[in-house]
């Protein structure tokens, strides 16, 4: 069964979505489609200057798709410029960020810090998949959202069992810096567990089976205008 594709989160619509050469009717034109995902990729990369890896969490996608979608946006842009040609803005497999998100998030932020998620993961980059269970996940990317850098923590106690082992595990979570874990809760008494370890809960519902650490920390912004208790309650 192939694997959903995920929608690309833009920070809006352009307002111009056609260009052209000055001088040469339309009907002599030959016209190159950039698509809308393709051109936040450029203003990510090229006009704000973010790394590849807080570009793609922006989008939520993986930094193999983010390239990908980077190098073709450019590669249109080119072909436009460089043929004369026209270049329409359209179409895309995208979805708007609310303003609401931006600032769900800001005020999740504690005085003097970003917030930090804590995701479990099968891998030491962004690009690692989230590991179905937290306890047994190889590692946790730690991801700050104020610039979206990060750090990993390899999980040595990966094999342990009890409400011992997910305590220890939790606290040395708390230790690294993390102030949330996004996690689907293997037990009924998990969140208790969290809280008495002093972390926040975010309940992590993946949109497809292979859902990349930095694509499930691109949707927190998204998620937080369908929850009105807001995303980093510990409920």
């Amino acid at each position: 069964m192939p694997r959903p594709r995920l929608r690309r989160w833009v920070a809006g619509i352009p307002k111009a979505t056609y260009f052209k050469p000055q001088g040469i009717p339309l009907c002599e034109l030959v016209e190159i489609r950039l698509s809308i995902e393709g051109l936040e990729a450029l203003r990510l990369a090229d006009l704000e200057g973010l790394t590849t890896e807080a570009a793609a969490v922006g989008m939520g996608v993986s930094r193999h798709t983010f390239g990908r979608v980077l190098a073709e946006a450019r590669t249109s842009v080119a072909r436009a410029l460089v043929g004369g040609a026209a270049l329409r803005i359209e179409g895309g497999h995208y979805e708007v960020a609310q303003p609401q998100d931006a600032a769900s998030l800001q005020e999740a932020q504690p005085v003097g810090g970003g917030y930090v998620v804590a995701v479990p993961s099968q891998g030491p980059t962004l690009d690692s998949l989230v590991a179905p269970r937290f306890d047994r996940a190889t590692g946790f990317t730690l991801v700050n959202l104020a610039d979206m850098s990060f750090q990993y923590l390899e999980n040595t106690r990966q094999t342990g069992r009890g409400r011992g082992a997910v305590m220890h595990l939790l606290h040395n979570l708390r230790d690294a810096g993390a102030n949330a874990l996004l996690a689907s809760p293997p037990h009924p008494g998990f969140l208790n567990a969290v809280s008495r370890a002093g972390l926040d809960f975010i309940e992590h519902v993946p949109l497809s089976m292979e859902e990349t650490a930095g694509e499930a920390v691109g949707r927190l912004a998204a998620d937080a205008t369908n929850n009105e208790s807001g995303p980093y309650d510990g409920q």
